[in-house]
């Protein structure tokens, strides 16, 4: 393990310093810069920047200036941000990982950086993406072990948060590219209900599962980011009894490695020694159907999305990603259309397996194990899949680590619309068995 290259920064603890002026927006921006200057080039995780400093410190003095009292600064005044290199952002080009030229996919400011900006966040600058958010992997490495992959498609998103390069992080998820990350690199990863953050602003990979999240160190940050993002956002309900959790026993969660598993039963005979009631509930028998019937769906619909582009420049998609454009080409609008149509009773089902059972959210294994070796690759998203596909709130937490040392993670996921209560669920289980020991 690597462990100069992680760095405590817990996203709540800081803004409120920042907030508070305990913390000088100028020196936490230079802290940051430094770090990254130290460790980036081994990280990888943050694309480069001329005059990142200096571009970050005319930003804060405008910030400062439209917010001199402390008690009117904004939830997230001065937090630097992390964005995907599929957002696009003002004054950044969008090159989402790939050698297209990057003219081809110029847009508009995505309405979620727009709104993070709006609630204090400075953006640090773009993070790396696997080739539009896709397989095909770029430099990242995971900041826990170098030569072990970070994840994907969020890569520099998840491992700059966990290196201490940025606090809080945005990614997307259209298979498994936030959970699946987060878990790699030891963060709290989030996805809320699908459509509560608005997406667009991105260079699509499928314009109907694709989902927005969010990565930070601690669930307490998650919160804030989230409220600022989220559509609609309340606030958190008040904590109530402890989560009655459903493990979805079968074929699904048999996907996950065996070693994995067994950390993942010790987990929920932790959260069972200190009252949380764990109920086992057969579920998601059908999840190689599933699997393929996803991908269908996504890869139908990213070929869709690039039809023009990739007919001028075939060249310059590397063969993965090639690969599912030709797959998706093959698939019929009457097909897509019944494709589209099994989300809402994927998510009927599950909701209804729910209140069968008696639960609050299922528990599973945020990823089959821990982080693959080898930078190839990114690793196998089915665990996040089905939760993904009916479109729910899912979170992942730090859970203790593999026989070699590399982070784990424990993946919860609630009802539609119920992401309050999920994050509220999230502390209470983080309290309980300190799972980020």
């Amino acid at each position: 393990m690597t462990t100069n290259l992680l760095q405590s920064a817990p996203l709540a603890e800081t803004v409120a310093a920042l907030r508070s002026s305990q913390l000088d927006v100028h020196s936490h921006i230079d802290a940051i810069c430094d770090r990254i200057d130290q460790v980036d080039s081994q990280v990888q995780a943050l694309l480069a920047e001329p005059g990142r400093r200096d571009r970050l410190h005319v930003e804060a003095a405008n910030l400062a200036a439209l917010y001199p009292d402390p008690a009117d600064r904004p939830p997230l005044y001065g937090a630097l941000l992390a964005v995907k290199d599929i957002f696009h952002v003002d004054g950044f080009v969008t090159r989402a990982g790939a050698t297209v030229p990057p003219e081809l996919f110029a847009g508009p400011e995505a309405a979620c950086v727009t709104k993070l900006r709006q609630a204090g966040a400075l953006v640090l600058g773009k993070a790396v993406t696997t080739e539009f958010a896709y397989f095909e992997p770029g430099p990242t490495r995971n900041p826990h072990a170098l030569n072990y992959t970070p994840g994907g498609s969020s890569s520099g998103s998840a491992a700059a948060v966990a290196a201490g390069l940025a606090p809080l992080a945005l990614g997307t998820q259209t298979i498994g590219s936030v959970i699946r990350p987060a878990a790699f690199c030891g963060v709290v990863g989030f996805k809320p209900s699908l459509g509560r953050i608005d997406p667009s602003g991105l260079v699509f990979f499928s314009r109907t599962l694709d989902q927005v999240g969010l990565f930070t160190q601690d669930v307490a940050g998650m919160a804030l980011a989230a409220a600022a993002v989220c559509n609609d956002w309340p606030g958190l309900p008040a904590p109530g009894r402890l989560p009655v959790l459903g493990v979805p026993t079968g074929p699904y969660l048999e996907q996950a490695e065996p070693a994995a598993l067994r950390a993942f039963w010790q987990q929920m005979g932790r959260l069972a020694a200190v009252g949380v009631i764990v109920r086992e509930v057969p579920a998601l028998v059908g999840i190689e159907a599933l699997n393929s019937l996803h991908r269908r769906l996504v890869f139908a619909e990213f070929a869709q999305e690039h039809a023009e582009i990739y007919a001028r420049h075939a060249a310059l998609y590397r063969p993965r990603t090639a690969e599912i454009v030709e797959i998706g080409k093959s698939i019929s609008t009457d097909e897509l259309a019944a494709l589209r149509g099994h989300i809402t009773a994927l998510r009927r089902e599950l909701e209804g397996q729910m209140d069968d059972a008696g639960i609050d959210l299922w528990a599973c294994p945020a990823a089959r194990g821990p982080a693959p070796e080898g930078l190839h690759a990114t690793g196998d998203p089915n665990m996040n899949l089905p939760w993904t596909h009916a479109g729910l709130p899912s979170i992942t937490l730090p859970a203790g680590r593999a026989g070699n040392g590399l982070p784990l993670g424990l993946q919860l996921v609630a009802r539609f619309g119920a992401d309050e209560a999920l994050l509220v669920s999230a502390q209470q289980i983080m309290a309980q068995v300190m799972l980020m020991a």
